[in-house]
């Protein structure tokens, strides 16, 4: 498991959901939790008003756009099979997590 490696989402919410986006940091690969977000289907979507920070990504043919208000930790056993890695695209993610994390906004 590697940082921007996409896996299946295997909640109930996957069909919205296909896929989740690992972001959390290799020095805590020992830790037994993954901090990832999820890669929600394009059309489940309305409009997108911040490129930054909902970036679009295409995986296996799906437009699929980051969701970082639903970031989430989750148990390594409940991830599922890992998709690709979109660690070229690595900067819009963390540019969308900085949106959201930075004082930027007051």
């Amino acid at each position: 498991m590697a940082q921007f490696d996409v896996h299946r989402n295997t909640g109930k919410n996957r069909e919205a959901i296909p896929f989740v986006v690992l972001v959390q940091s290799a020095i805590f690969d020992s830790y037994r939790r993954r901090v990832v977000v999820p890669l929600v289907r394009k059309s489940s979507l309305g409009a997108i008003s911040d490129e930054r920070f909902n970036p679009t990504f295409k995986i296996e043919r799906i437009e699929v756009v980051l969701h970082p208000l639903e970031i989430v930790s989750i148990p390594n056993e409940k991830l599922g099979e890992f998709v690709k890695s979109i660690a070229e695209q690595g900067s819009r993610i963390m540019d969308a997590l900085d949106v959201l994390l930075s004082r930027a906004w007051g």
